[in-house]
C-alpha cells in the first residue's frame, strides 16, 4: 500500500506541473501566428481592390484589410468581418476572399493584437477590443449597411466572431472548423480543467442564446478540433445549419467554389444578399 501511495502522489505532482505548465504557456500555444515572419502573410496585401486599414484600440493600431464589393452604384452593401485561424496572418486572405466581393459583399479581414505588423499581445481581452473597433469602424462608411453584418471565424477565428455576435448587432455568423470553447478543447485534447484557461471563447455558451442564421462548416476527417465540435454548435443554434465535408482541418474547405456558393445561398436565405439575376 505504501508503494501505491507513493505511485499516486508522484503521478498527481506530475500532473500538477503539467497544469502549471500549460497554464504558464497556453498563450503562446494557442497563438503560434504571432511569431510568423510578417513577409510570410503579404501575398494579397498589394492587390488592387485591397485597402489598407488601422484600428485604434488601447494596445495601438491594429492592421485590417478592407475589400470593398463590386457593386458599383450600389448605395450600402452587407459585409463580412472576417477572422483566421491561429496559425495565420490577414495578408493571405484577400485572393480567396476575392470571390465574397463578386457577390456584392464588401469584406473586412481583421488582425489580432501581436501579429503581423499589429502591437499588442494576443488574448480574449484584445482581440475582442479589436473586434469591437472593427465592427464600429465598418458601420460607420456610407457604403456599408449596418444591419447585413456578418461575422465569420475560421478556426480560432470563431471564438471572436461569435463574441462579436454578444456584443454588437450581427446578422448572421458564418464558422468553419469551430470549437465549442477553450476550455473544451482543454478538457478533451489535454485532460485539465477549464478554470484554467485564460482565453475561454464559449462559442458554446453565446449560441444558445444567439437567434440569428449560423452556418457552420466542419471537416469530418478533423484531428486538429473535432468534427462533434461543429456538429454541436449547429445543431445549439435555434437557426443553425451544418455543412459536413470531407477534409481534415488546414484543407477545409476542399473546394473554395463550392464553398463560396455554399455561403451565397446561406446569405441570401437568410435575407443578407439578394439572389442573384435580381
Amino acid at each position: 500500500m505504501a508503494v501505491i501511495g507513493r505511485i499516486a502522489a508522484i503521478a498527481l505532482l506530475a500532473y500538477a506541473a503539467y497544469a502549471v505548465l500549460f497554464f504558464l504557456l497556453q498563450r503562446h500555444f494557442m497563438y503560434p501566428g504571432a511569431s510568423i515572419p510578417t513577409a510570410r502573410g503579404d501575398s494579397g496585401r498589394d492587390l488592387p481592390f485591397v485597402e489598407p486599414v488601422e484600428l485604434t484600440t488601447s494596445v495601438g493600431q491594429i492592421e485590417a484589410l478592407f475589400i470593398p464589393a463590386n457593386r458599383p452604384g450600389t448605395a450600402q452593401n452587407p459585409a463580412v468581418i472576417f477572422t483566421h485561424g491561429n496559425g495565420e496572418l490577414i495578408g493571405v486572405w484577400p485572393r480567396p476572399l476575392n470571390s465574397f466581393r463578386e457577390l456584392g459583399l464588401s469584406v473586412l479581414i481583421v488582425e489580432y493584437p501581436g501579429y503581423g505588423r499589429s502591437p499588442g499581445t494576443p488574448s480574449q481581452s484584445t482581440i475582442m477590443e479589436t473586434m469591437i473597433a472593427a465592427h464600429d469602424w465598418l458601420i460607420a462608411r456610407v457604403d456599408i449597411d449596418e444591419t447585413r453584418i456578418v461575422a465569420m471565424g475560421r478556426s480560432l477565428g470563431g471564438g471572436p466572431a461569435c463574441g462579436l455576435a454578444e456584443i454588437r448587432p450581427v446578422a448572421a455568423l458564418i464558422l468553419q472548423s469551430p470549437f465549442k470553447s477553450v476550455a473544451a478543447m482543454a478538457a478533451e485534447r489535454f485532460f485539465l480543467p477549464g478554470f484554467l484557461v485564460r482565453d475561454r471563447f464559449d462559442n458554446e455558451g453565446i449560441l444558445q442564446s444567439y437567434d440569428g442564421p449560423v452556418l457552420v462548416l466542419h471537416g469530418t476527417r478533423d484531428p486538429v478540433v473535432p468534427y462533434s465540435h461543429g456538429a454541436a454548435l449547429a445543431s445549439l443554434a435555434a437557426r443553425g445549419q451544418l455543412i459536413s465535408q470531407d477534409c481534415a482541418h488546414n484543407d477545409c474547405p476542399p473546394s473554395w467554389p463550392e464553398f463560396v456558393s455554399q455561403v451565397e445561398r446561406f446569405l441570401t436565405e437568410a435575407g443578407i444578399l439578394t439572389p442573384s439575376g435580381s
